[in-house]
């Protein structure tokens, strides 16, 4: 009988294979990272690591090949996915985390599936991934990086907020589209926090 530990080992090695250099190093510190947010915060550690090590699974394929594998298997793609394909890698992920390395477990699919946009009332795991794939060691660009690294070991869910905050303070920067998905999962962590903070100051 295959091991969890084993199976780790072995996506591990698929991994170091079907991606280039940068994105397996990227995908090893989000790996590490997760497994450090699921011990801190009590979560499943083996499928932080699991989550981790797949939710980049699909980020070396082609943009066609991408399109191909949603149109085959009947996965959706927004008009925003359409016009980049490379956002399509989450959900293409999913399916093959699901097909080739026989994860089924929905919350560790769901890890994957949003780890880019989030989701309105994410999953621990699903929070643990997003924040990993951020604040990974190898990461050097994103903003106020020093500071959301300490956060997240403080307070998720703050660490979260912060990090839709700057996406979508960059895209709009630049320029870039914002898929609808990562509006809606802003608006509903903007409204949590604020409910949160309302909760504090009620407080006798």
């Amino acid at each position: 009988m295959e091991t969890k530990s084993s199976n780790l080992k072995k996506i591990r090695k698929a991994m170091e294979k079907s991606l280039d250099s940068k994105r397996f190093e990227h995908t090893l510190g989000v790996e590490y990272t997760a497994a450090a947010l699921a011990m801190r915060y009590g979560g499943d550690i083996m499928k932080a690591q699991t989550a981790g090590l797949l939710h980049d699974c699909a980020k070396c394929m082609s943009n066609d090949k991408r399109l191909s594998i949603c149109e085959k298997h009947h996965i959706s793609v927004n008009k925003i996915e359409r016009k980049n394909p490379f956002l399509l890698h989450a959900k293409v992920g999913s399916y093959i985390a699901m097909q080739k390395f026989q994860v089924h477990d929905s919350d560790t699919v769901n890890a994957i599936l949003n780890h880019t946009t989030g989701r309105p009332d994410m999953s621990l795991l699903e929070k643990i991934v997003y924040v990993a794939d951020y604040i990974e060691p190898g990461r050097k660009q994103a903003p106020n990086l020093m500071e959301i690294r300490k956060l997240s070991f403080l307070d998720l869910d703050e660490a979260l907020f912060r990090i839709l905050e700057d996406t979508l303070v960059y895209l709009r920067t630049v320029d870039g589209d914002v898929d609808p998905m990562t509006q809606k999962t802003y608006d509903f962590y903007k409204e949590y926090r604020e409910n949160r903070q309302s909760e504090v100051r009620n407080l006798p």
